[in-house]
């Protein structure tokens, strides 16, 4: 059945585990050695003896090689990747440039497994990632004492920057295994501790795994985060009402929020954190509150926080449409008309009234397009000469409605 499927399409995907043909499979070896056109990385091309097929360097950058490959269409071709190319791997590029009918892949193990396997871990207890180019501030939002992770990394500088971002974290007294060439015949483990990193040489392709250890307390998980993590001017949403604004908002997988006056970015930033492949999109007028949106972002690992500088609802109208809004900047009567007339039916609008001004227009917008209408006044103790009385916020009117 695999060999029929192999004849059937073009290109075939084959997933290496080790840099030789001893670890392929029966249906790997036959799609690589039958193949009128072998691509891949230098290495895993070096490995293989005896190709009878044109060989062709896969270049750098990646994308550069994915146009070269499709100009092999009408060929029998075979493309090279490291263990599962559909687990942080390269499959889902290749797999998106064309169509279904015209590949098929042979996966191996990936070197996730292959670190599982080594190490006596279950792989289902385990946060993997890839951060060839991503920041390690990703990890934030799973950071604990006791989880596991297992990540790639780009290469020998990555492996001591690691190790003393995990240190600076707070978990200097994880230990780091660190796998080098994992699978071929130059396969090396070494650990060292991340406050004592001192490996040199580490051998690229490199995969890390370590367990967290440390006195840091972990990532709190719920809505409302505390105030005091965000880089703030004092212009936000504190963190009761985020809590009452999040909960509002409704975040579901996949969806995406703009947050309009966004601030700190405070909002946006929870509603990533909520849900898995949420989108956010911040719109805030002042450069310095974008700057710092972005730094906030980064800083709770939601670097894909889009961030726009520009007045709304002008900056609005080439925007992906949203499946929610909050507006917590000031709404005004022009914003409101732009967004009835362009937000699809069912997006979800929430909108936090602090002015007087405001208030009226959501007391008069709820009338109109119903929806309901929450006060909030909240107060919080402080000193008060010898004893302590209450101090209260400026009450807030919240408006949400599904339009």
């Amino acid at each position: 059945m695999v060999g029929a499927l192999v004849k059937s399409n073009w290109l075939t995907i084959v997933g290496l585990h080790q840099d030789g043909p001893d670890g392929l499979s029966r249906a790997s070896h036959r799609a690589i050695y039958e193949a009128e056109v072998v691509m891949g990385p230098p290495r895993h091309l070096a490995a293989l003896p005896g190709l009878t097929g044109e060989t062709i360097e896969w270049p750098v950058p990646f994308a550069d090689g994915v146009d070269r490959l499709l100009g092999l269409r009408g060929r029998k071709v075979a493309v090279l990747v490291s263990g599962d190319p559909f687990w942080f791997g390269a499959g889902r590029v290749l797999a998106n440039a064309l169509t279904p009918d015209e590949w098929v892949a042979l996966p191996g193990p990936s070197v996730f497994s292959l670190v599982a396997a080594r190490l006596g871990w279950a792989l289902e207890a385990v946060q993997c990632r890839g951060l060839h180019a991503a920041p390690f501030e990703r990890l934030v939002p799973e950071l604990a004492p006791g989880e596991m992770f297992i990540v790639t990394l780009r290469d020998d500088p990555a492996v001591a920057a690691l190790a003393g971002w995990l240190a600076g974290q707070g978990y200097g007294q994880s230990v780091l295994h660190v796998f080098e060439r994992l699978g071929g015949p130059d396969a090396r483990h070494r650990s060292a501790s991340a406050d004592g990193f001192d490996l040199v040489d580490v051998a690229h392709p490199v995969t890390v795994a370590f367990e967290l250890a440390g006195r840091a307390g972990g990532f709190p998980r719920a809505s409302g985060k505390a105030d005091d993590l965000f880089e703030s001017d004092g212009q936000m949403t504190k963190r009761p009402m985020r809590a009452l604004t999040l909960s509002a908002l409704q975040p579901r997988p996949g969806q995406r929020l703009w947050d309009i006056g966004a601030g700190t970015g405070s909002i946006a930033v929870e509603w990533l954190l909520s849900a898995p492949r949420t989108e956010a999109v911040a719109i805030e007028l002042r450069a310095d509150r974008a700057g710092r949106i972005a730094r906030n972002a980064k800083r709770f690992g939601q670097d894909q926080l889009r961030v726009i500088e520009g007045d709304a609802p002008a900056c609005l109208a080439d925007l992906p449409l949203p499946d929610a809004v909050f507006v917590g900047g000031g709404l005004t009567a022009e914003l409101l008309t732009w967004l009835e007339a362009h937000l699809p039916a069912g997006t979800l609008l929430v909108v936090n009234a602090v002015t007087l001004e405001t208030e009226a227009l959501v007391v008069a917008a709820q009338a109109r397009l119903g929806g309901s209408l929450l006060k909030v006044e909240l107060s919080q103790s402080q000193a008060l000469g010898k004893f302590r009385g209450w101090a209260s916020s400026f009450p807030v009117v919240q408006w949400s409605v599904t339009l």
